[in-house]
């Protein structure tokens, strides 16, 4: 049967989108979807210790989101303009999305502060973006973290606040790169992942660099034809190996995030192991799919019509999937990015 994208809609009332985050990470609601009884329970997120077995790994995303938001005055037209870095291409060349477009032709120069940081914006992406080549001394991840603001996702209607600075990112980000974050992780506490631990589950890390693709809306009818841009990805020997053992001795991995399986889901071969790994995915998983590495996932609740709607379908079934969110809807869960989370085992 063909893949349809209305079929992967829902009805969201807007009051149900989180524009903030719960005050205590791991006190979020967490709606656990049990994919063989089709049974769905109502708990709270640290409860999700109760589901997670010895000898299960747990595989995280460490990746750190920078402040990629960044204002300035095109000199051509002395008007405000916001570039967003989305991922370095070279030393200075980074790709970008500008607003307002139609007003910043390429070969405008945008001034970002009286220290003399500014880029020019000399040419195009094949996605549409634009590169811009920037003026700057030393690390610009360094710089950013100076002037640039934190990249709320487009559905959270308000401005970033000092405090997203630390909201918005994982209690266990390692390496910057991100311009959105793996929000399925943002729940987690230091103190559950002790517990978690204690229990005698692996906590696994690697790194994906999330890009902007994830909220850049599906316009085809047919989701095969989707085709999504390329995101960094690292799995180092150590961490392969605990994932190929854990698989080996029967026991689960438990993924963390969407990023996180399209991660172990690149970098596993024919054989379902792991080869420790870097480079760049453009994974795509939609239903049907044959999941090689990742048993269960933890995740937060995503748009209709998008990617990551897709993909946890390719895990459970389109059908119990919609339940669950129908589900949700009526128990007035917060959704997406700041809302709260699901595990589906």
């Amino acid at each position: 049967m063909a893949l349809s994208l209305k079929d992967f809609d829902y009805p969201l009332p807007k009051e149900l989108i989180a524009y903030y985050p719960s005050k205590e990470r791991d006190k979020c609601r967490l709606l656990v979807l049990d994919r063989n009884r089709e049974k769905i329970e109502h708990k709270l997120f640290y409860q999700v210790i109760d589901y997670l077995e010895e000898g299960d790994g747990l595989v995280i995303n460490e990746t750190k989101v920078f402040p990629a938001r960044v204002f300035g005055i095109n000199q051509q037209s002395h008007k405000k303009i916001e570039v967003f870095f989305l991922k370095k291409l070279e030393d200075k060349l980074w790709e970008v999305l500008i607003k307002p477009t139609k007003k910043n032709p390429e070969g405008a120069v945008v001034s970002f502060t009286e220290d003399g940081y500014t880029c020019k914006i000399v040419g195009r992406t094949l996605s549409g973006s634009f590169m811009a080549q920037v003026d700057y001394p030393g690390d610009f991840f360094e710089i950013l973290e100076k002037i640039g603001k934190t990249p709320l996702p487009p559905y959270i209607k308000r401005e970033a606040e000092p405090v997203d600075k630390d909201t918005y990112q994982t209690i266990y980000a390692k390496e910057t790169g991100a311009v959105a974050a793996p929000t399925a992780g943002l729940h987690f506490t230091e103190q559950l992942l002790k517990e978690i631990k204690e229990k005698g589950i692996n906590i696994i890390p690697l790194i994906l660099h999330v890009g902007w693709d994830s909220f850049r809306p599906v316009r085809v009818d047919d989701p095969t034809e989707h085709r999504l841009e390329s995101e960094y990805f690292k799995i180092g020997p150590d961490e392969a190996e605990m994932i190929n053992q854990t698989k080996s001795k029967g026991n689960r991995i438990v993924a963390v995030g969407t990023t996180t399986v399209r991660a172990l889901e690149s970098a596993a071969d024919k054989s379902k192991e792991i080869e420790p790994q870097s480079g760049w995915t453009k994974k795509f998983i939609y239903p049907p799919y044959e999941f090689k590495m990742v048993d269960a996932l933890i995740t937060n609740f995503h748009l209709p019509r998008s990617t990551l709607l897709l993909l946890v379908s390719a895990l459970a079934s389109r059908e119990l999937i919609l339940k669950a969110y129908q589900e949700a809807v009526r128990q007035k869960y917060r959704f997406y990015s700041y809302g709260d989370a699901m595990l589906i085992v």
